[in-house]
């Protein structure tokens, strides 16, 4: 009697039964979300890899760009008019829309790129764009960040005389105020609120700047007293 009461005493209880198979459950679970996680890890690696520049990635071409979307190779990706397939209006390019428009920034198809308050997400301050620096301006035109829009001489890139900026002619003038180079008639003047970027997958070649612009100042009307 005392040798089976030991023996009942000494076997595991029902509810620390369901805790251990609990507990190899939830480690059996954890091995396979990290053996998944790995795989994914080595599947994106070995993308990643074939468009590596310093590997020298079976994808890049002797350009150093995507074997695909090089115009000197004839690459898949370009069509007949010297621009991305799919970004190409006249070839009817999956990421034009009905409108036009590129389908991610396009308002009436409620595209992606653009928030809740109608502007590009990027470009949004109310939505925190990433356009933006801490400092409330545009990261490329901010001083204090160190924005690519000026040069190392603390200057609008664009009118620097040392670094020879192209809004400036050979006259060492503004070259829309120059009347040798014909430019000092009647001017309306423009302030630049949005600009185009580079975003990273477009080939620099292919890309297009483009300025929205709201007028700032104009001719005035009457003769100029003497």
């Amino acid at each position: 009697m005392r040798c089976l009461l030991s023996i009942n005493s000494s076997s595991p209880s029902p509810q620390r039964v369901e805790n251990g198979q609990e507990e190899v459950r939830a480690r059996a679970g954890a091995q396979q979300v990290q053996g998944l996680r790995r795989r994914q890890h080595l599947r994106a690696r070995a993308g990643v890899r074939s468009k590596c520049k310093d590997c020298g990635g079976s994808g890049i071409c002797e350009h150093g760009r995507q074997r695909s979307r090089c115009k000197d190779c004839g690459g898949s990706g370009i069509c007949e008019h010297g621009r991305r397939r799919s970004r190409c209006k006249d070839c009817g390019g999956g990421s034009i829309c009905e409108h036009g428009r590129r389908r991610t920034e396009c308002k009436d198809c409620g595209g992606s790129s653009i928030c809740e308050h109608g502007r590009r997400r990027s470009r949004c301050k109310d939505c925190g764009g990433s356009s933006f620096c801490e400092h409330g301006r545009r990261r490329s035109r901010c001083k204090d960040c160190g924005g690519s829009s000026f040069c190392e001489h603390g200057r609008e890139r664009s009118r620097c005389k040392d670094c020879g900026g192209s809004g400036l002619c050979e006259h060492g003038r503004e070259r829309s105020r120059c009347k040798d180079c014909g430019g000092g008639g009647p001017v309306i003047f423009l302030e630049a609120t949005e600009v185009e970027e580079f975003d990273g997958e477009e080939d620099p070649d292919e890309s297009v700047p483009t300025v929205q612009a709201r007028v700032v100042g104009g001719p005035r009307g009457g003769k100029r007293k003497r």
